[in-house]
């Protein structure tokens, strides 16, 4: 199984719940991450990774003073290579489905995730993930690789790619 399958969208439009989904019914194991929303009282203040094997690290937050920000948000970089980077490259070593949620601006940032999504991309390993639908030179070289398939998420097919997509990682 060779797949590469990343899913764009709107924000908000039901990716990363996808992904969980999908891997919650395949019956092969999966390793990487997800990215989740830090909220409070309704409001979003960050973003944490969240790795399938339960290890999490705050990625993004309005309270961080880093030199690295992006809108209201403070980076640790960190946080991402430690953990977001170590799971993509075991589950990678272990000959997982490899999650990556998501290729996104804030990660990319990192020049250690880029390489490790490249390097990961070049392999025989099945990929599921998300990859923002903003045009970044990185991210539109990803896309326009040709191992790689290209997914639109909209509420309107959420239902259908849940299926669509097991069986097509079940294969």
């Amino acid at each position: 199984m060779n797949q590469k399958v990343l899913l764009t969208g709107r924000p908000g439009c039901g990716k990363t719940t996808l992904i969980k989904r999908v891997v919650e019914k395949l019956p092969q194991a999966a390793g990487g991450f997800y990215t989740m929303e830090i909220r409070e009282r309704g409001e979003r203040i960050g973003f944490k990774i969240v790795t399938i094997n339960g290890k999490e690290a705050v990625f993004a937050h309005v309270n961080f003073d880093t030199s690295q920000r992006l809108g209201k948000y403070g980076l640790d970089l960190s946080a991402l290579e430690n953990i977001a980077v170590a799971a993509i490259r075991e589950a990678v070593r272990a000959r997982q489905l490899v999650v990556i949620d998501e290729i996104g601006p804030m990660e990319i940032r990192s020049a250690i995730f880029c390489n490790v999504v490249n390097e990961t991309l070049n392999t025989r390993s099945p990929i599921l993930g998300t990859i923002t639908a903003r045009s970044f030179p990185f991210t539109d070289a990803i896309k326009k690789r040709a191992a790689v398939t290209m997914i639109e998420v909209r509420r309107s097919n959420r239902d259908q790619l849940m299926s669509d997509l097991s069986d097509r990682f079940k294969a």
